[in-house]
């Protein structure tokens, strides 16, 4: 899953949360907010996130060792069956979410920039050598 090698193996309710928490780090500056859902609605086998997108669109999101789906469209409510599985969250994210396509792109290039900048700022303060 995020970060991880997206093995087959099976979490546990603790892992599952470090898993959910590792993929609200990564996308949690292209939505409006991502939240671990409600406990009632999480197991063993899997856990829901609750999201909300640039847009304003709410969504329950599953994670499990398939991968990531929209459950409900509201936070906490599972009650939207779909074998429509994504293996990353910014796989979903890209089909759901036109904006945040565009922030993930616009913070990319940003990244970009200031590496660009800092590399030439580094060049610009190397001593020159004399001939």
């Amino acid at each position: 899953m995020a970060g991880h090698d997206y093995d087959e193996r099976i979490l546990n309710g603790e892992e599952w949360t470090v898993e959910a928490l590792a993929v609200i780090h990564d996308v949690k500056d292209h939505v409006l907010e991502i939240v671990i859902a409600d406990r009632s609605v999480n197991n063993d086998q899997l856990i829901h996130m609750n999201l909300t997108t640039k847009e304003k669109q709410r969504y329950c999101i599953e994670l499990t060792a398939q991968g990531f789906r929209v459950v409900g469209y509201d936070y906490n409510q599972t009650d939207v069956s779909s074998d429509d599985y994504f293996e990353t969250p910014y796989a979903l994210l890209d089909k759901l979410s036109p904006l945040y396509r565009q922030a993930f792109g616009d913070s990319l290039v940003s990244k970009l920039l200031l590496l660009h900048s800092s590399r030439r700022h580094s060049m610009d303060n190397e001593p020159q050598l004399d001939d």
